[in-house]
């Protein structure tokens, strides 16, 4: 972390404001998967998560009758 640090530190002098975005950007998301690693238990089992309940907006197409498949002669 400290070597973006650095780098961000070099791109402000250097006038570079889109490399200062970019590595500001990648700065505070590795911050972030830190924090939520370091908020993880630390046991070693896997933690459930909450994938919600699906919500089904139409039917399911009713299955294909034999009658309506293409015939295939060898």
């Amino acid at each position: 972390m400290q070597a973006i640090r650095e780098r961000i530190r070099e791109a402000r002098g250097n006038g570079w404001l889109g490399e200062v975005e970019g590595l500001q950007s990648s700065l505070d998301a590795a911050t972030a998967k830190l924090n939520s690693l370091s908020r993880a238990p630390a046991d070693g089992r896997p933690q459930l998560v909450e994938l919600g309940m699906p919500i089904f907006t139409d039917h399911a197409p009713l299955p294909t009758q034999e009658a309506e498949l293409p015939e295939h002669r060898i």
